[in-house]
């Protein structure tokens, strides 16, 4: 390249026209350039534009060759060219009209919203003037009736008052205005209250632990009341009966024995009723000593990666539930899945880990109290019932994946062959599916890998995630085995609106925004029954659905 410097060249050293360098960017709400701003633009927009050969003529030499070509380095030549090409076909006066007329517009507008909003507030003070009023009467005809006998409420109530006036009132909502800053003060909170936009309810109905769209916990059926005493009386005896407790469970466990069942059902506790609080208060020291042992080692320099990922993903844990977002909870389930990832380096900690905390904390919460847990302060708990909480939720979670830790060691073996389980499953229970998502080109590992890797959590309300876990709980290799059969019910259960796609994008979409945040008990248990089908016709006869 020449190094004469009157000539191009052709890496521009310009820091503001290099890739990454930051440019503007221009939105709906600010226009493309100011024409008085960019009168330079105009000016050189106006010169008439170079004639163009009817015929390129070849370049050569390098130097001739870099004039007739764009160079990709070179984003703000073209922009300027482009701005002043706009300049010639603007007009200034053009523009502050519409200007002026888009600013007396909105002033209208404005001006109508203050005068509905005066006539509004003038209309709710003369409806409370006339039922003051009434109320008014009404008390002096009880007056009257009882003998001219005034109770000391009503000579207290109906004292002067700067809000009041003199007249009952019968909410805050009732009272007068009592002066015109006062109604000046209202008439901005209603109209700021206008102008913001509407604010989606604290708790989502796919955060929501009661079932269904109940705020609270819905009433007891009969049939719910039998099956709690059966599991209270089941309990109650010496020794538990872990089969019978089985069966009872496959269909759900009322949320008062919810605790108790998970940990008999887990292994985590005997079913021997004596040896029970011996072993928890065993088992729970052991965790705190692990704690103790281990936890300071977090930063350093062989564990401060694992922590670091633990640090990241916690805050991600269910962010619609704010019971997730304290800080006191987000410090228990980092000690829980460090102490797990290093006492367990064969996988360590692997991303969808902390998503199987939650359904276990949340359920041993439940045995401290009533109301509903999504917004429940854990703070109010006293220091030994968390303690027991965190230590509760550290075993059972381990139990729970030492029987899928292949999911999770390298390469996540485990987790591939389910998918390729679920293919191969699929492929003979509902073929037009099957041949359907081949037809696309959708790969089975694209949307199952999360299904198999959070065990449907990401797909699921935490509510129905607990539901499905009682079954897990009672039903044999539960986790490993009978989730591949749930994970093939849940796929054809979409069948019509998988069927309805016809492009890989519409299908990916589909399967990975999957329209359950409604789903409740009721849905879980068809669920869950489709897939005991599966699995009585398939798991023991692995040639009956051949083609």
């Amino acid at each position: 390249m020449s190094t004469d410097g009157n000539k191009k060249q052709f890496w521009k050293r310009n820091a503001a026209k290099v890739p990454g360098s930051i440019q503007h960017v221009y939105g709906a709400q600010h226009p493309p350039f100011d024409p008085l701003l960019h009168a330079n633009l105009i000016k050189a927009g106006n010169k008439p534009p170079p004639a163009t050969p009817g015929k390129p003529k070849k370049a050569t030499t390098f130097q001739e060759f870099e004039s007739i070509t764009s160079d990709a380095w070179d984003v703000g030549d073209d922009d300027d060219e482009l701005l002043a090409m706009a300049a010639q076909n603007l007009n200034i006066e053009v523009v502050m009209e519409t200007a002026n007329k888009v600013i007396e517009n909105h002033s209208k507008q404005q001006e109508r919203q203050r005068q509905d909003d005066t006539t509004e507030l003038e209309q709710r003070e003369d409806d409370t003037q006339e039922e003051a009023a009434e109320d008014e009467e009404e008390d002096e005809e009880e007056e009257e009736e009882e003998g001219d006998v005034t109770s000391p409420e009503v000579s207290f109530a109906s004292q002067s008052s700067p809000y009041t006036d003199g007249r009952l009132v019968k909410s805050h909502s009732e009272a007068p205005i009592g002066s015109p800053k006062d109604a000046a003060g209202e008439h901005a909170a209603l109209h700021r209250q206008r102008s913001l936009p509407h604010r989606p309810p604290v708790i989502p109905l796919v955060a929501r632990m009661a079932d269904q769209n109940t705020s609270g916990t819905p009433a007891m059926t009969e049939r719910e009341a039998s099956r709690l005493d059966k599991f209270k009386q089941l309990l109650a005896g010496p020794n538990t009966d872990l089969e019978e407790l089985r069966k009872l469970s496959w269909s759900g466990i009322p949320r008062q024995v919810r605790p108790i069942t998970w940990k008999l059902l887990s292994g985590y506790l005997p079913a021997n009723a004596e040896r029970r609080d011996s072993v928890l208060q065993r088992k729970r020291q052991e965790y705190f000593g692990f704690i103790q042992q281990y936890y300071d080692s977090r930063n350093d320099e062989h564990h401060q990666d694992t922590y670091r990922q633990i640090h990241i993903d916690i805050p991600r844990t269910n962010p619609l539930i704010p019971l997730f977002q304290q800080a006191s909870v987000q410090e228990i389930f980092e000690r829980i899945l460090f102490i797990w990832a290093i006492r367990h380096p064969a996988s360590g900690y692997v991303q969808g880990i902390n998503d199987l905390v939650t359904p276990f904390f949340v359920v041993y919460v439940f045995e401290y109290i009533e109301e509903e847990v999504e917004n429940f302060d854990v703070s109010s708990l006293q220091e030994e019932a968390l303690r027991n909480i965190e230590a509760d939720s550290f075993w059972c979670m381990s139990k729970l994946l030492d029987g899928i830790q292949d999911n999770y060691t390298f390469a996540q073996p485990g987790i591939q062959r389910k998918v390729k389980a679920l293919e191969e499953l699929v492929s003979r229970i509902d073929e037009s599916v099957h041949r359907h998502m081949q037809q696309y080109e959708v790969e089975y590992l694209q949307f199952a890998f999360r299904w198999m890797n959070n065990l449907l959590m990401r797909e699921l309300p935490l509510r129905c995630t607990i539901r499905l876990w009682d079954t897990y709980q009672a039903e044999p290799e539960g986790f490993s085995h009978f989730h591949l059969y749930v994970c093939a019910a849940f796929l054809v259960r979409w069948r019509k609106e998988i069927l309805e796609e016809r492009d890989f994008q519409g299908l990916m979409i589909l399967l990975q925004n999957l329209p359950t945040m409604h789903w409740g008990n009721e849905e879980v248990s068809v669920l869950l029954a489709e897939a005991y089908r599966l699995k009585f016709a398939f798991a023991d006869a692995p040639n009956h659905y051949k083609r």
